[in-house]
């Protein structure tokens, strides 16, 4: 008579390409699993042992060797529990995503995936061969079917598995976050496991990886399909359920964590890429200009939110057009959050380069050309700081900006990461409010001043652009959605502003090739998911 089992779902921050460290972590987490949570068996992510997504890692020659012998590793070391491990796998010459079931020193069996992502920030079928054969194993007198992230978003995987006769899915996970996948999922989860008559147990990596973020969020749902357990956020965890095979019965050992609401998922992601990209790549701390606006505002909030408050460094760099209310704020904020402030003028070197320009320039008019000087400079300075100090830039420019080029190469596009690259103006200010619900970390009059770059005099960014709640609408159709301009102006929206909008998108993608990467927080963001020529004959009207 099979007897209940005791599962331990391991939502683990693995760090890609380290093989070594992410085996001594499996290894750690099984024994701790084993001895202290009297676990059956421990799940770990997809692709554990390498970490998600290793991209052209893959593709080294040393990959099969450094595999074989991590895996070595965990047979050696753990014993009395069983594992269900993710890694890459070479077999009769063919790369695949593999998920292998370990045991007392033996691989019991291995399942390829069989459904290779390539959408969005996906392109598995560049390096990986999919699998064909359903992945069964027996537990305890019963089968138990295995599958690897997005084969359960898919119709025959799951019945392969339901004609096999399972009684429980096992399903690990690399799945990125974008703003309301957690209902995606536990949507997909429950419909999954009704039809094929058996609960899941779904585990998920957490952390940031460049600019994808991985939210754990790991799920227990029932042959019925209700959601018996959800696991927290952006956080590494360890989660124990009990499965009963004579009756699919499943007795999660902690309690659910609530899914967070819209801001808060946003901000703590933000948190968590900002967090894992600056330790993971060695950085001391972060230095970033502080301009009293908004963008600067949340995205220093953000990094003092991940990284403490003395890892972060303000610098107010002030011009003729800088307000003394910009000056204000910054200091304010800087004090709210208690981070490092400092204030260097930006005039005298701007006009030893306009005197150095004096005959380029001579019999010209001002225009934008000393707009984007300034901003230069300030590049310059924050960049001499990061050499320095080893301190990376942090960019401030947001999504909408990023969108219509609203912003200078080699100046306020100067910096490593972008904290609100994938962040609609919008969606700032929401952020802005959440946080100050919080605690008060953003001065108020921040939010509810007109934006402004003070690069002219009183200059103000709606006598460039149309009013934000206006252009994030305009952007999220031709963006993310693919909306022609057409298309977009049946929606309601002026054909002079839906035109000048799609046009400043396309001509700008020359800026955004050469821009920071930064945090992926929805379903189409600059970068990986979004690859536009620069040259092209296109014409967005249709």
């Amino acid at each position: 008579m099979s007897k209940p089992i005791r599962v331990t779902m391991a939502q683990l921050n693995l760090l890609v390409g380290d093989i070594p460290g992410n085996t001594e972590r499996v290894i750690e987490t099984a024994l701790k699993a084993r001895d202290e949570l009297n676990a059956d068996l421990v799940m770990f992510p997809e692709l554990a042992l390498s970490g998600y997504p290793p991209e052209d890692l893959l593709l080294r020659p040393s990959l099969e060797i450094r595999i074989e012998q991590a895996l070595k590793r965990v047979l050696d070391a753990v014993r009395g529990i069983t594992l269900v491990l993710g890694y890459p796998r070479y077999r009769d010459g063919a790369l695949y995503n593999m998920l292998g079931v370990i045991r007392d020193g033996k691989i019991l069996t291995e399942y390829a995936k069989q459904c290779l992502p390539n959408y969005q920030v996906f392109d598995e079928q560049r390096y990986f061969v999919a699998g064909t054969k359903p992945g069964v194993f027996e537990l305890e007198g019963y089968p138990v079917g295995l599958s690897v992230c997005e084969d359960i978003w898919h119709t025959a995987p799951v019945q392969q598995m339901k004609a096999a006769g399972v009684r429980l899915i096992l399903n690990i996970n690399a799945s990125p976050f974008h703003a309301g996948k957690s209902e995606q999922r536990i949507d997909l989860l429950s419909r999954q496991a009704q039809d094929a008559g058996c609960p899941i147990l779904y585990v998920n990596q957490v952390g940031g990886q460049d600019e994808l973020i991985f939210d754990g969020g790991s799920q227990v749902v029932t042959a019925e399909g209700q959601q018996a357990f959800s696991g927290a956020f952006f956080e590494e965890a360890l989660y124990s359920v009990t499965v009963d095979p004579a009756d699919g019965s499943v007795t999660p050992e902690q309690p659910s964590i609530a899914a967070p609401d819209f801001e808060r998922s946003v901000y703590d992601a933000l948190v968590l890429g900002v967090r894992d990209y600056i330790n993971k790549n060695g950085f001391k701390g972060v230095v970033l200009g502080l301009s009293g606006g908004i963008d600067s505002a949340v995205t220093a909030a953000v990094a003092v939110d991940a990284l403490g408050a003395d890892r972060v460094e303000a610098v107010m760099m002030p011009f003729r057009y800088t307000s003394s209310m910009s000056v204000e704020d910054a200091a304010e904020e800087a004090e709210l959050l208690g981070i490092r402030h400092s204030v260097i003028s930006i005039e005298p070197m701007y006009e030893a380069f306009m005197a150095s320009l004096a005959d380029e320039f001579e019999g010209t008019r001002p225009d934008t050309t000393e707009e984007n000087l300034q901003a230069r400079c300030r590049g310059v300075l924050l960049m001499a700081i990061s050499n320095k100090k080893g301190y990376l830039v942090l960019t401030t420019g947001n999504k909408s900006e990023m969108a219509v080029g609203y912003s200078t190469l080699y100046g306020d596009m100067a910096g490593g990461f972008d904290v609100l690259k994938d962040v609609p103006k919008v969606l700032v200010y929401r952020l802005a409010e959440y946080r100050n619900r919080i605690s008060p970390v953003i001065p108020q009059r921040v939010i509810d001043r007109p934006p402004s770059a003070e690069l002219a005099p009183d200059q103000k960014d709606q006598d460039s652009l149309p009013d934000y709640d206006v252009l994030d609408r305009i952007l999220e159709l031709y963006v993310e959605r693919d909306y022609s301009a057409k298309a977009i102006i049946a929606e309601g929206f002026a054909e002079a502003d839906v035109n000048r909008v799609v046009r400043l998108v396309d001509i700008n993608e020359y800026k955004r090739r050469q821009a920071p990467v930064g945090p992926r927080l929805t379903q189409r963001g600059f970068g990986r998911d979004r690859r536009y020529p620069i040259t092209s004959g296109w014409k967005p009207g249709e």
